[in-house]
């Protein structure tokens, strides 16, 4: 039998679960997001079938989705719920005979199977997920973690892709650089400074020309995955956080020292809370601070030693603020505790970050 890597993501999975929860709005667009008030900032989480069909997506602004859609049905968030649909999800996963599971967030994990038939191996995984859970999820099958990643968006929704060294070229080669995980926008742009512009181009270039524009690793990994390639390997040895974060969208900008004091003070606290949980103290704080109109700047410092003490982490980021010397409104402010590193340290990096709850 053979080694295959199945992407299990979960179909619009927070609007599926609103939709489990309120079966009167089946078949209507549903968009979850922020407050569920489409008049405050925020920006959409999950767009069911139905909205996306008008052109909602993930990250656009709620006032946005609005404006395309006005039919909408708009849901706050809603983490507890979601966290626990998704350890249904999760443990039915790890349910399956000789499956290995690697979470990668909410929504989609990776599964490892020894099988000779992959594509019912699949359909069985959907089946498992949607009698326990009555939720639905498209799979990808690949021999790497990229292809089978890549493969699932050719299944959507509800379906089944395979995606191989054999049919890499065929489905992938024309496609733009940018439809590659882990390929973004800036990155595609710089790729195609050097006239490589499809996933075929990347897959044939020269890794020289790459190293010298992105660096000794990062210029192979590109290429790398270009041709699909990359780890095989599922590993389910559990995720360890190396920080925790909260940041709060304003919905009337702050101008006023004492509220800016105020709002940094109390996320501080909050990832004291996520921090003290993990029984690791912070030893390196990070502000990120986006300006009005969208102006985003993020800052770090490393504290003369590790603490768990809030007061300490505030300050640490109020003078970070201060430093910047910048008196715009601001639109949002986020406070980020990076912990010191677990007895023995951490994993080796997998092939790609996480993708978790916010």
């Amino acid at each position: 039998m053979t080694q295959w890597v199945l992407h299990v993501d979960m179909d619009q999975f927070l609007a599926a679960v609103e939709v489990l929860r309120r079966p009167e709005l089946t078949g209507l667009p549903v968009v979850v997001g922020g407050r569920g008030d489409p008049t405050e900032r925020g920006v959409v989480s999950t767009a069911s079938y139905e909205a996306r069909a008008f052109g909602v997506r993930s990250g656009m602004p709620l006032r946005t989705a609005a404006k395309r859609c006005p039919e909408a049905v708009f849901l706050p968030v809603d983490f507890p719920v979601y966290e626990a649909a998704s350890a249904d999800v999760m443990a039915t996963l790890r349910a399956c005979p000789g499956a290995v599971v690697e979470v990668l967030g909410w929504d989609e994990a990776f599964v490892g199977l020894n099988t000779a038939a992959p594509e019912q191996a699949a359909r069985e995984v959907q089946a498992a997920v949607l009698g326990a859970t009555d939720l639905h999820c498209s799979i990808g099958i690949g021999d790497t973690k990229v292809r089978a990643k890549i493969a699932t968006d050719f299944g959507k929704p509800r379906g089944i892709f395979r995606l191989t060294r054999d049919n890499w070229d065929e489905v992938m080669g024309d496609r733009p650089t940018h439809a590659l995980w882990g390929v973004g926008n800036r990155i595609a742009a710089r790729l195609e400074s050097l006239d490589i512009r499809t996933v075929r181009d990347l897959a044939e270039s020269v890794e020289e020309v790459l190293v010298a524009e992105f660096g000794p690793s990062t210029g192979p990994h590109l290429r790398t995955l270009g041709r699909g390639g990359g780890s095989a390997v599922v590993d389910d040895t559990p995720w360890v956080a190396r920080a925790h974060g909260r940041e709060t969208t304003f919905q009337q900008d702050l101008t006023d020292p004492d509220e800016i004091e105020q709002a940094v003070r109390s996320l501080a606290r909050q990832v004291v809370a996520d921090v003290t949980a993990e029984q690791r103290a912070c030893e390196r704080v990070h502000l990120k601070v986006r300006f009005a109109p969208f102006f985003t700047v993020t800052r770090v410092r490393k504290l003369p030693e590790p603490t768990v003490d809030a007061g300490v982490i505030a300050d640490t980021a109020l003078a970070l603020l201060a430093k910047l010397d910048d008196d715009r409104p601001i639109r949002l402010l986020g406070v980020r505790a990076e912990m010191v590193a677990p007895e023995g340290g951490y994993d080796p990096p997998r092939t790609h970050g996480r993708r978790g709850s916010p």
